[in-house]
């Protein structure tokens, strides 16, 4: 994988005209929230959609886009990112409104939190679980996200997103082929912003909810921690955190990585874990659930980029499959 300097010269006059911000050589380690990962060849953070979409058309296709929002849920392999990351600014793409009595618009860089509040001072029911997942709106129409029992695709009108080529799509929420913590839309579809409706609620009582996400979060999430929120989905028929306390994997450490002893489906960087250890350390969880009771846990953590040569983790790492 050449430089991120010698891959911006190879393009050359292809990128002149763009009016957002080109690192070379991004450090994604001060990306996740995990405080752990490899470089990302090169790092595009566009001005708007219509800046985004000028970039799209300007890179060759043989060249890798990956999107990613601000980091929460997010592992970097050590080997790096090859191509372009993606990162959609707070200034053009984290902008949230009211568009109606019950309807906001939010970009996708807008923090998750964000959107709950806007709900909640506009008498807007229906998002009080948005205050307790660390995310964007971007992640959380990527993944479905949700939580204290509601999801995103409930809420979900349509979607605006912009393909490999730089063209416009506009998704129903049909179109997003909704299952849980997962969306089947293309995923070379970059968002840039959705809306949504909830329903007429009164305030007194959104903050009630919300308050009560806040107290279950404090209480039970270690999230004052260098984490990546929850590392696996939950199976059919129990709970992630029920199967790994099971197979005695509460508490355990790989380098400066371990399952937090609060939540031990919370995956947390002690100081000084690589995305080597964090890596396997999820795989060493997998392995030890599998032989426990027979579950394969899927991660819900995206992991990217290449592994550093001799720091590869196999699935399960290798065992049992």
């Amino acid at each position: 994988m050449i430089g991120g300097e010698a891959l911006i010269a190879k393009l050359g006059d292809r990128l002149s005209g763009l009016r957002g911000r080109i690192t070379p050589s991004a450090e994604m380690e001060k990306i996740t929230w995990f405080r752990a990962g490899g470089l990302a060849q090169a790092l595009f953070q566009p001005a708007d959609e219509e800046d985004l979409a000028a970039f799209l058309k300007a890179v060759p296709e043989e060249i890798p886009v990956m999107v990613v929002g601000i980091g929460s849920n997010l592992l970097v392999r050590e080997g790096g990112i090859p191509g372009f990351v993606v990162r959609l600014s707070a200034k053009g793409f984290g902008e949230a409104e009211a568009i109606s009595p019950t309807g906001i618009k939010a970009g996708a860089a807008t923090p998750d939190k964000r959107v709950a509040a806007l709900a909640h001072d506009c008498g807007i029911g229906g998002f009080h679980f948005y205050h307790g997942i660390p995310g964007a709106i971007g992640g959380a129409l990527r993944m479905n996200a949700g939580a204290n029992g509601v999801e995103t695709r409930e809420r979900v009108v349509e979607v605006r997103a912009l393909d490999r080529q730089g063209n416009l799509h506009v998704l129903s929420n049909a179109d997003m082929g909704y299952a849980y913590r997962h969306s089947s839309a293309d995923a070379d579809l970059i968002f840039t912003s959705a809306t949504f409706e909830g329903y007429a609620e009164d305030k007194d009582a959104i903050k009630a909810a919300m308050d009560a996400v806040q107290h279950h979060r404090e209480t039970v999430q270690p999230i004052r921690e260098k984490t990546g929120g929850s590392t696996f989905k939950n199976p059919e028929g129990t709970s992630a955190w029920k199967e790994i306390d099971n197979a005695g994997c509460r508490g355990l450490m790989i380098g400066g990585a371990q399952m937090s002893p609060l939540h031990c489906n919370f995956m947390i960087n002690t100081g000084n874990a690589t995305g080597y250890d964090l890596e396997y350390l999820g795989e060493t969880v997998r392995s030890r659930v599998l032989e426990n009771s027979g579950i394969r846990l899927h991660w819900e953590i995206k992991r990217i980029g290449h592994f550093k040569p001799g720091h590869e983790v196999q699935e399960f790492l290798g065992q049992l499959l």
